[in-house]
């Protein structure tokens, strides 16, 4: 276990302190990260059916994979900083959160995932249910849960 971790990172407290558990861990057993971060291109409005203008929503899609590239070069940072000299994935992926990081894990055959308790969700997280309880649900290895 821990020799291939990933952590799904937004930006958020959590998220970087899923990241800095996950470094630990993978330079404790000799392990690399694949650190994901997803951008989910239709929005709570757009899920409880309202239509948005076709150029609104590509203007939208573009930025928020410009904020997912800038998440993805924190998650660097920060791994640089703590002093993190093993091996490293920076991922970006479009879709829903909880389903790619469940497909990421399978595909990529990880043997654990690390992430936050709570990301930036919002309403979406009220109205939906948290990526974190989905993951833990549905996923086949171990998922640590970081507050």
């Amino acid at each position: 276990m821990f020799q291939k971790i990933l952590v799904p990172v937004d930006g958020s407290n959590t998220a970087w302190r899923a990241l800095t558990a996950a470094g630990s861990l993978a330079e404790k057993f000799q392990g690399e990260l694949l650190v994901l971060t997803v951008v989910e291109p239709y929005d709570a409005i757009s899920k409880m059916s309202m239509n948005l203008d076709r150029v609104v929503m590509e203007r939208t899609l573009r930025a928020m994979k410009k904020a997912s590239q800038k998440v993805l070069g924190k998650a660097r940072a920060k791994l640089e900083e703590a002093g993190f000299q093993g091996h490293g994935e920076f991922v970006q992926k479009e879709g829903n959160a909880a389903e790619l990081i469940l497909s990421t894990a399978r595909k990529e055959g990880v043997d654990s995932i690390v992430m936050g308790s709570r990301g930036l969700s919002g309403i979406e997280e009220f109205l939906l249910g948290s990526v974190s309880s989905k993951v833990t649900q549905y996923a086949e290895v171990p998922v640590f849960v970081v507050k």
